[in-house]
C-alpha cells in the first residue's frame, strides 16, 4: 500500500520534469549551434548591400502564417474526432507540435544547412519544422487516448529524427523530386503510425472500443479543423517552392484542386450513403499538386478523381493509382489497416487533404 503513493507520485513528475529536461537539452543545442542565416544576420545582410525589400521575410513569411495556422488549429481542432479526447486532441497536438518545432529545427538543420559548425535559420527553416510537425501529428491521430503525454513526447523524439533522416536520404542522397511531399511526409506519417500501433497495440485495448465513437459536437470540430486545413492548402502546398511563377503555379493548381475534390467528396458521399445524405466525417484524400506546368483543367480532373477516393469505402488503392491518384498519400492508408485501433478505430477522422509541397527535391530549388 505505501508504494502506491510513491508510484503515483514518480507518474505526477514525469511529464513536468521530461519537458523541462528536452527544453533545457533544446535550449543548449540551440545556443550553441544555431545562428542566423544570411537574410536574417544584421551584419551579413547589410554588408550585402540588399533592399530590406527583396528580403525573404516578406516574401515567405505570409505562406509561413498560414502553415502555422494549418498546424496548430487545422490539425488541433481535426483531431477532435472522439468524443473523450476533445481537451487532450486539442492540447497534445500543441505541446507536440511546440516541441517538434524546436527538435525538427536541429535535426535538419544539422542534415540540410549545417555549415561553418553552425546551423543556419530563417523563415524556410520555421516552414520546413512546421512540415516536420505535420507528419508527427498525422501519426499522432492513430494513437490518441491510448497514450499519455510522456509516451507522446517520446515518440516526438524518435519520429522527428527518423522523419529527417527519411528525407535526407530520398531528397539529398537519391535525388528524389517528391513534388507534393507524398513520400517524405505523408506517406512516412502514416507508415510510422501504423508500426507504432502495431507496436503498442495491446488486446486489452479492444475493453474501451466504446471510447472511440464520435458524438455531433466532437465531428463538429473535426470539420471546423478540416475547413482550417482547406483554406491554407494552397499556401501549405507553395510555401517551400521558388518564388515566382513555380509559387504561382503551385498554389493555382492546388486551389483548383481542391474545389474540384470538394464537389465530388460531396457527391459520392451522398451517393454510396444508404439514406441519400451527407456524412461530413466521410472524406477524400486530395493527392498531391505539383509545380508542374499541366493546364488547370488537369487539375480540376486530378482533384476530381481524388476527391472520389472517399476514405469511407474500401477500395483497392491500385485502382485509383491507374485512374490518376498518386498512390502514396496516407490517407489511403488510414483506412486499411483497422488493427491500427490501439490508436483509434476511427482513421477516417474527416475529410483530410493530404497533400504537400517541401523544399529542395520537392517544388523546386529554394530562392
Amino acid at each position: 500500500m505505501d508504494g502506491a503513493p510513491r508510484r503515483a507520485a514518480c507518474r505526477r513528475l514525469q511529464l513536468p520534469l521530461l519537458c523541462l529536461f528536452f527544453q533545457g537539452a533544446t535550449a543548449i543545442l540551440f545556443a550553441i549551434f544555431v545562428r542566423y542565416n544570411h537574410e536574417t544576420d544584421a551584419a551579413l545582410w547589410h554588408w550585402g548591400n540588399h533592399s530590406n525589400a527583396n528580403n525573404e521575410f516578406y516574401f515567405r513569411y505570409p505562406s509561413f502564417q498560414d502553415v502555422h495556422t494549418m498546424v496548430f488549429l487545422g490539425f488541433g481542432f481535426l483531431m477532435v474526432f472522439l468524443q473523450r479526447y476533445g481537451f487532450s486532441s486539442v492540447g497534445f497536438t500543441f505541446l507536440l507540435a511546440a516541441f517538434a518545432l524546436q527538435w525538427s529545427t536541429l535535426v535538419q538543420g544539422f542534415l540540410h544547412s549545417f555549415h561553418g559548425g553552425h546551423i543556419h535559420v530563417g523563415v524556410e527553416s520555421m516552414i520546413n519544422a512546421d512540415f516536420c510537425a505535420g507528419a508527427l501529428l498525422i501519426s499522432f491521430g492513430a494513437v490518441l487516448g491510448k497514450t499519455g503525454p510522456v509516451q507522446l513526447l517520446l515518440m516526438a523524439l524518435l519520429e522527428v529524427v527518423l522523419f529527417g533522416i527519411n528525407e535526407f536520404v530520398l531528397l539529398d542522397l537519391l535525388g528524389v523530386k517528391d513534388a507534393g511531399g507524398s513520400m517524405t511526409i505523408h506517406t512516412f506519417g502514416a507508415y510510422f503510425r501504423l508500426v507504432l500501433s502495431w507496436v503498442l497495440y495491446r488486446p486489452r485495448l479492444e475493453k474501451s472500443k466504446h471510447r472511440q465513437s464520435s458524438i455531433y459536437h466532437s465531428d463538429l470540430f473535426a470539420m471546423i479543423g478540416t475547413i482550417f486545413l482547406w483554406i491554407f492548402w494552397p499556401s501549405f502546398n507553395s510555401a517551400p517552392t521558388s518564388l515566382g511563377d513555380t509559387q504561382h503555379r503551385t498554389a493555382l493548381n492546388t486551389y483548383y484542386s481542391l474545389t474540384a475534390s470538394t464537389l465530388s467528396t460531396f457527391a459520392l458521399s451522398a451517393l454510396v450513403s444508404g439514406d441519400g445524405r451527407l456524412h461530413m466525417v466521410r472524406g477524400g484524400a486530395v493527392g498531391r499538386q505539383r509545380d508542374s506546368l499541366a493546364e488547370e483543367r488537369s487539375d480540376v480532373l486530378h482533384g476530381s478523381l481524388q476527391g472520389n477516393k472517399p476514405q469511407g469505402l474500401h477500395l483497392p488503392w491500385q485502382w485509383w493509382s491507374r485512374a490518376g491518384g498518386d498512390g502514396m498519400e496516407a490517407g489511403k492508408l488510414e483506412v486499411r489497416w483497422q488493427k491500427e485501433t490501439s490508436g483509434s478505430s476511427r482513421c477516417h477522422y474527416g475529410p483530410h487533404p493530404e497533400c504537400c509541397s517541401g523544399r529542395r527535391g520537392y517544388g523546386g530549388d529554394s530562392r
